[in-house]
């Protein structure tokens, strides 16, 4: 008889509960799959009374988390507490020690510390897993490492927070501005309470680091990743968006730049336009997609549902089957110690096009004081459009889109504007995809 492998849960909100439901109920697929049956032989929470929509009363309960780590029925503990230090990692750190595989969905966990924990699962001989860390359901680790193996990945970007994408096509579809559409978000549970994580951009560039390093076989550099999020997108943006022929979304890119001996790691999550004809300007609502380009596969996209009980648990059980059959590979596609450190890329030197949204006195001058700042940066302006805000008495939104250029010279112009009394409240930059 095939010995099962057992698993403890920690962490039972909506994904951990979601794991314990998809392995009950497709146990026999999973098990022809995993070509051995998969067992919970223990899980933990906070609260041992809240109705999780299943019978947990079969499994042993640990009221401490970190017991999961010592217990000698497990072979694989499953993390879902969340956090990048504290619980979580203290019990990473533990499974892996005590020799015990670890799944985990913790995107901070894994930008934070993956380096580590991958060294120390490669030296125990454990697995470390993360495919719903990144992406939800989609399984683009998967598709990076195993699928794309083969290719220098040139650029790997996307959408990778629903959150995010849910608000800015909710404002694109509806004409009501970022926080009416994120207090709604928030009544129907699509964004956190406190969605600083979600709407600042934080969260994915989280994803977008592992990412990277799985991409280009880097070091971990969250510290490196450039961050804006989009909480000062309006919804005047968006039509103004509209009314040039993109969207708006907030893109996570990551890329090398230069060559060997000079090459480094770019790495921005910012909102940028996106033309209307380009397969990232469709993805709607809560859905997360991520573009691959490599020099012999060409463009992959992955799409999907980026959260979830049902998406996310499937990424985290199909990591489970993996180690059921024995896999045990190195986290990051190679193993750490191979894995290159790759200083920071600047953006100033790379060449696009920008859309720049001003808020300014509807006085004379004006124009002409931001015109000769952009003369001045070396900054070409392709198109310009004013229109009256009726939120804003006496002032005006201007939007600029230029000419390809260095984005060090928009950056310049932006400096010499910098406490002008021609501009009303700080400008809006986003760079256009493509352009």
């Amino acid at each position: 008889m095939v010995e099962p492998l057992n698993i403890a849960l920690a962490g039972l909100g909506t994904v951990g509960s979601g794991v314990v439901r998809l392995i009950e109920t497709n146990a026999e697929l999973i098990a022809r799959r995993a070509r051995r049956p998969i067992r919970i032989a223990a899980v933990s929470a906070r609260d041992r009374t809240k109705d999780r929509g299943v019978d947990l009363s079969r499994y042993d309960w640990e009221d401490d988390t970190a017991a999961l780590a010592a217990r000698a029925d497990v072979d694989v503990v499953v993390e879902m507490v969340g956090g990048s230090d504290g619980p979580a990692l203290a019990l990473a750190r533990n499974a892996i020690a005590g020799g015990k595989g670890l799944v985990t969905a913790n995107k901070a966990m894994i930008a934070h510390h993956g380096l580590e924990l991958a060294a120390a699962a490669e030296a125990a001989g454990v697995a470390l897993k993360f495919e719903a860390a990144v992406a939800g359901g989609i399984p683009v680790i998967k598709g990076l490492s195993e699928g794309a193996a083969a290719n220098a990945i040139e650029r790997v970007y996307g959408i990778l927070n629903g959150t995010c994408n849910y608000i800015l096509s909710t404002m694109e579809d509806t004409g009501r501005d970022f926080a009416d559409v994120l207090a709604d978000a928030q009544r129907m549970g699509y964004a956190e309470a406190d969605p600083t994580f979600d709407i600042e951009g934080i969260d994915a560039a989280h994803k977008l680091s592992i990412l990277a390093a799985i991409a280009f076989g880097t070091r971990l550099r969250f510290d490196a990743v450039e961050t804006m999020g989009i909480s000062r997108v309006k919804a005047a943006d968006i039509e103004q968006a509209r009314a040039l022929g993109y969207v708006i979304r907030l893109i996570g890119m990551a890329g090398i730049d230069g060559t060997n001996g000079s090459a480094r790691l770019f790495q921005r999550v910012r909102p940028h336009l996106v033309p209307i004809d380009h397969p990232l300007a469709h993805v709607d609502g809560a859905t997360n997609a991520v573009v691959a380009e490599g020099n012999f596969m060409g463009r992959l996209l992955f799409q999907g549902a980026g959260a979830g009980d049902g998406p996310t648990a499937s990424a985290v059980v199909a990591d489970i089957i993996d180690i059921a059959k024995g896999e045990k590979g190195p986290a990051f596609a190679m193993p750490a110690a191979e894995l290159e450190a790759m200083e920071p890329a600047s953006s100033g030197h790379r060449v696009g096009s920008s859309y720049i949204r001003f808020t300014v006195p509807d006085r004379p001058g004006v124009l002409a004081d931001i015109t000769a700042a952009m003369r001045d940066a070396g900054v070409s302006i392709e198109s310009l459009i004013q229109k009256g805000d009726p939120d804003q008495d006496g002032e005006v939104i201007l939007a600029v889109v230029t000419h390809p250029g260095p984005e060090s010279a928009v950056t310049e112009a932006m400096r010499i504007l910098d406490g002008s009394d021609s501009l009303a409240g700080r400008p809006l930059v986003m760079q256009i995809i493509g352009a």
